[in-house]
C-alpha cells in the first residue's frame, strides 16, 4: 500500500496556536523501514531553520528524527520510518509524534498524528507460534474431554476466514488421540482426555491457510500437568471504570489482582480485543488504541472478562467481570472553511456586502452548536465589519480619503464550540479596502497681474487645485489647446510666462486650465477631471518713443526788431498708442544766445533789441528739441526732432516792420529711404544699357553744377548790395520776370520799396539733404525748385 494522504505545512500562517490545527495522515502496516510518512514546505529567510522531533506517543523508535534539505528557495521537512520500525495496526494502530521547527527567533510546535492502517495482503504468522521452539500451553491432566486448551490468535486471520490444520502425526502410543482445531482457532483436548499423561509434551505442527496461495506454519506444545493442589481467586469482584476518551494507547486502565502462586492474566472477552490488553504477570489493563474510535464502533460501554491463572498449573484459575466506560472528551476545536479569510473590497461597498460565510464543523460532537465571535487587531475596536452568525459582512461606509484609513482591516473569528473543555479555532481575517476615485478635482478662478515688459519664465501665480480623494490633492495641471505665450507646472500649477507680451496688441488673456487626478483608484486607468478658468492681465509698460513729423526740418526767417515770432510747432505721436496726447518739449541743444524759447509745442523765436538793425550777418541755428511723454507712466521715453533755423534780420530800409508773427511752415516733408540690400546678377546686354545712361546721367549734372556755381559767382561780386536785392536780382536775371499772382499783404512802414512787396518769392534756401536750391515767399509760404 502506498501512502494514503499528504498535507503540506504553511507556516507562513499567523497562527498563533498550531495546535489548533492538527495533522493526519494514514500509513498501511505493511510500510517499512525508510518510508517517507509525510513532507512539510517552510520559508525561512532570516537564518538556517532546524525540525525537530521532541517526543512519540506511545513511546517508540519506529520513527527517525526528521529531515530538512533546502530546495530552491524553500526547506522541505521529512518524517521517515527506522530501520526498527514493525508497524502492526493490531498491536498499537494510533501514534502521535510532536514536532517543533525553529526559524531564527520563531519557534513553532505542532502534533502529527500518524493512523497504522490495516493491510489484508500483509497477515502472517507471527510471535512465538511462529518462532522455532514453537508456543508452549500448559494444561492440568484433568481437563475434561474435547475441552478447549487454548485458542491461537493470528492477528487478521479472522478476517479472511483462514483454515487451520495440524500437519504433525498424533499416532499411538505417544498420543492418547488425537488434538483437533477449528478455524477460530481453538485447540481442544483429545476425545479420550489427558488423564495419565502428566509431565508429557505434545508437539503439534500447525498449517495455517488463508486467501489464494497465502499460508503459514507453526508449533505448538502442549505440556500436560499433574492435577493442581490449590486454588486462584481475584481479590475484588465486579468493578466499574469509567476513563476519558482522549487517552493515548498504552494508558493504564485499571490493575486486576488474584490470589495464587505465580499467577498469570489474560482477556477471555472480547476476543479479539480491540481496546484493550492486560499485563500477563501484572494484571494491568491498558489501551491498545485510541478511545474516540470505540463509539464508531460501538464500544463506548465494554464489558471484559480476565481469567487469572497458575503458570505452571492453568487449569487453575479464576474468572472476573468489569466493565470500561469510555467518556466522551471534547478533544479537537472545530475545523472551518476557509481557514484563513483573505478578501478585497472597494471602498464603496455598500453596507452589508457580504464578504464571506464560514463552514465550521466539530470533530467530536457531530450536533454541537457553534458560538461566532469577532475580534479586530487593526484597527483595534473597528465598526468597519460585523459578523452575523457565519457571515462576514460590511457593518459601516468604509472611507479611503482619510490618512491611513484605506488599508487593511485585520480581525480574527473565533469558533467555540460547547464541550469541556471548551475548544476554540481561531480563523484570521484580513480584509483590504482598496481606493475607488469618487471625487473630481476643481480649483478656483484666479486673476493674475503682469507687466507687458516681463520677461519669458516670469511666475504669474499657482493654481491651487483641490481632490478629497486620497492622496489628497495628486492632480495634475494642464492648458489644453491654450496660447504658447503661458504654460502650467503639471504636478505644482504653476503658471509661466513663455513669451513676449504687448500691452497695445492683447490686455486680457482668459486660460482654461484641466485638472486631471491620479493615483487614487485601485485601477491606474481611472482618472477624474475638472477645469477653472484664469484671467490674465497685461499690465502697460510704456515702451514706445515718441515720433515726430517730420523728424528734421530747415527754416528760413526774417526778424523783426524787439519782437516774437513763432517759428514752427513740433508735431509728434505715437504710432502704437495714439491716445497718448501728453509730452513735454524742451530744446537740449543749439539755443546759442537763448534766441528761440517753447511755448507747448510751438518754437518761438525771441528778439527783445530796440533801435535799428544789426549789422551782423545772417545767422543758422540747428536746434535739438527733446519730446517726451508726459503722464503717470514709467519710464518717460523721448525722441528729438532737429531744427534748423536761418536767421536774417528784418532791415527797415527794406521792408517794414510787420504788427503780426511771421511763421515759416516746413517744406515738402522729409524723405524716407528704405535700403533693402538683395544679391542680383545682371544679364550682360542690361549692363551695357546701364553703363551708357549712367554716363549721360554724369554729363547732364555736370551741367547742371556749371550753371549754379556761375550764379553763385554772381551773387558774390555784389558784396555790398543788401541781401534782399542782390537776390531778387538774381532771380530776375535766371528766371526773368514774373508776373505776381497775389496781392502783397499791407504793411506798416509806409517807406517800404514797392519792388519788395510786390515780388513773389522773397527768399532762397538750399534744401540739406539734396543740396538742391529752392525760392520761397515768407509770407504765403510758396517755394519753386529752382
Amino acid at each position: 500500500m502506498v501512502l494514503l494522504g499528504l498535507m503540506v505545512l504553511l507556516f507562513a500562517l499567523v497562527v498563533s496556536d498550531l495546535h489548533s490545527l492538527p495533522w493526519f495522515i494514514n500509513v498501511s502496516e505493511s510500510q517499512g523501514p525508510g518510508t517517507i510518512l509525510q513532507s512539510f514546505s517552510f520559508n525561512c529567510s532570516s537564518s538556517t531553520p532546524t525540525l525537530e522531533l521532541l517526543n512519540v506517543q506511545p513511546p517508540t523508535t519506529f520513527f527517525n528524527p526528521p529531515s530538512l534539505t533546502r530546495w530552491q528557495g524553500i526547506y522541505v521537512g521529512k518524517v521517515t520510518l527506522s530501520s526498527s520500525a514493525r508497524l502492526d495496526a493490531l498491536a498499537v494502530n494510533h501514534y502521535e509524534l510532536q514536532l517543533r521547527f525553529t526559524c531564527g527567533n520563531r519557534v513553532m510546535e505542532g502534533p502529527l498524528s500518524v493512523d497504522v492502517q490495516r493491510d489484508p495482503g500483509h497477515i502472517q504468522c507471527v510471535g512465538r507460534f511462529a518462532s522455532p521452539a514453537g508456543e508452549i500451553i500448559q494444561v492440568p491432566e484433568t481437563v475434561t474431554p474435547g475441552a478447549r486448551l487454548y485458542t491461537l490468535l493470528l492477528p487478521g486471520l479472522e478476517l479472511q476466514g483462514a483454515q487451520m490444520n495440524i500437519i504433525s502425526a498424533q499416532d499411538p502410543p505417544h498420543f492418547p488421540g488425537p488434538f483437533s482445531i477449528n478455524e477460530q482457532g481453538w485447540l481442544r483436548a483429545p476425545s479420550q482426555g489427558l488423564k495419565g499423561q502428566a509431565q508429557k509434551v505434545f508437539q503439534l505442527q500447525i498449517l495455517v491457510s488463508f486467501g489464494q496461495g497465502h499460508h503459514c506454519h507453526g508449533m505448538l506444545m502442549v505440556k500436560v500437568l499433574p492435577t493442581p493442589s490449590g486454588q486462584v481467586s481475584f481479590l475484588k469482584q465486579a468493578q466499574n471504570v469509567t476513563i476519558p476518551e482522549n487517552w493515548v494507547p498504552g494508558s493504564e486502565v485499571v490493575q486486576v489482582r488474584a490470589r495464587g502462586f505465580d499467577v498469570r492474566y489474560e482477556i477471555l472477552s472480547p476476543v479479539p480485543s480491540p481496546l484493550f490488553s492486560i499485563g500477563r504477570t501484572d494484571g494491568i489493563v491498558r489501551t491498545t488504541a485510541p478511545l474516540q474510535a470505540a463509539r464508531a464502533i460501538g464500544a463506548a460501554v465494554t464489558r471484559v472478562q480476565v481469567k487469572a491463572f497458575e503458570h505452571l498449573q492453568p487449569w487453575t484459575s479464576a474468572e472476573l467481570d468489569f466493565t470500561v466506560n469510555v467518556r466522551s472528551v471534547n478533544r479537537w476545536p472545530p475545523r472551518c472553511l476557509p481557514a484563513l479569510l483573505v478578501t478585497q473590497i472597494p471602498e464603496t461597498a455598500p453596507m452589508g456586502t457580504v464578504l464571506n460565510t464560514l463552514t465550521c464543523a466539530d470533530t467530536d460532537f457531530a450536533d454541537v452548536t457553534l458560538d461566532y465571535q469577532l475580534w479586530f487587531h487593526s484597527p483595534p475596536g473597528s465598526a468597519s465589519l460585523r459578523l452575523r452568525d457565519k457571515t462576514l459582512e460590511v457593518n459601516a461606509t468604509l472611507d479611503c480619503d482619510t490618512p491611513g484609513a484605506c488599508f487593511q482591516h485585520a480581525a480574527s473569528i473565533l469558533v467555540l464550540d460547547g464541550g469541556q473543555p471548551q475548544m476554540t479555532t481561531e480563523v484570521p481575517v484580513l480584509v483590504m479596502v482598496t481606493p475607488v476615485n469618487e471625487f473630481s478635482p476643481a480649483c478656483a478662478p484666479l486673476t493674475f497681474r503682469v507687466r507687458e515688459d516681463a520677461r519669458p519664465h516670469t511666475l504669474l501665480g499657482s493654481v491651487v487645485g483641490t481632490d478629497m480623494d486620497y492622496p489628497h490633492n495628486s492632480i495634475k495641471y494642464y492648458i489644453p489647446g491654450g496660447p504658447a505665450t503661458f504654460a502650467v507646472d503639471p504636478l505644482s500649477g504653476k503658471v509661466h510666462l513663455l513669451g513676449p507680451l504687448d500691452y497695445e496688441q492683447q490686455r486680457l488673456y482668459r486660460l482654461t486650465v484641466l485638472l486631471i487626478d491620479h493615483s487614487q483608484d485601485q485601477d491606474p486607468t481611472c482618472h477624474r477631471s475638472g477645469s477653472c478658468t484664469i484671467t490674465i492681465e497685461v499690465e502697460d509698460v510704456n515702451d514706445h518713443a515718441p515720433e515726430c513729423d517730420p523728424p528734421f526740418q530747415e527754416l528760413t526767417i526774417y526778424t523783426p526788431l524787439g519782437r516774437s515770432i513763432e517759428v514752427t510747432k513740433v508735431s509728434c505721436w505715437i504710432p502704437q498708442e495714439p491716445q497718448r496726447l501728453a509730452f513735454s518739449y524742451s530744446i537740449m541743444g543749439g539755443n546759442s544766445r537763448s534766441r528761440f524759447s517753447l511755448q507747448g509745442a510751438v518754437l518761438v523765436h525771441n528778439d527783445f533789441v530796440l533801435g535799428p538793425p544789426w549789422p551782423e550777418p545772417p545767422c543758422t541755428y540747428e536746434l535739438l528739441i527733446r519730446v517726451a511723454d508726459a503722464g503717470p507712466s514709467i519710464p518717460h521715453l523721448s525722441t528729438t526732432a532737429t531744427i534748423t533755423v536761418h536767421l536774417f534780420p528784418w532791415s527797415t530800409s527794406t521792408v517794414a516792420t510787420s504788427n503780426h508773427r511771421m511763421t515759416v511752415p516746413s517744406m515738402m516733408p522729409p524723405l524716407l529711404m528704405k535700403n533693402t540690400e538683395a544679391f542680383w546678377q545682371p544679364e550682360p546686354w542690361f549692363v551695357v544699357v546701364l553703363t551708357a545712361t549712367g554716363a549721360l546721367l554724369l554729363l547732364a549734372l555736370g551741367w547742371l553744377l556749371s550753371r549754379l556755381l556761375c550764379r553763385l559767382a554772381k551773387v558774390l561780386q555784389a558784396p555790398s548790395k543788401p541781401a534782399q536785392a542782390l537776390l531778387l536780382n538774381c532771380i530776375q536775371r535766371t528766371e526773368g520776370s514774373i508776373e505776381g499772382f497775389m496781392e502783397a499783404p499791407r504793411m506798416e512802414m509806409s517807406q517800404a520799396p514797392s519792388s519788395i512787396i510786390n515780388l513773389h518769392f522773397d527768399g532762397r534756401a538750399q534744401y540739406s539733404r539734396t543740396g538742391r536750391d529752392y525760392l520761397f515767399n515768407t509770407r504765403t509760404g510758396s517755394h519753386r525748385w529752382l
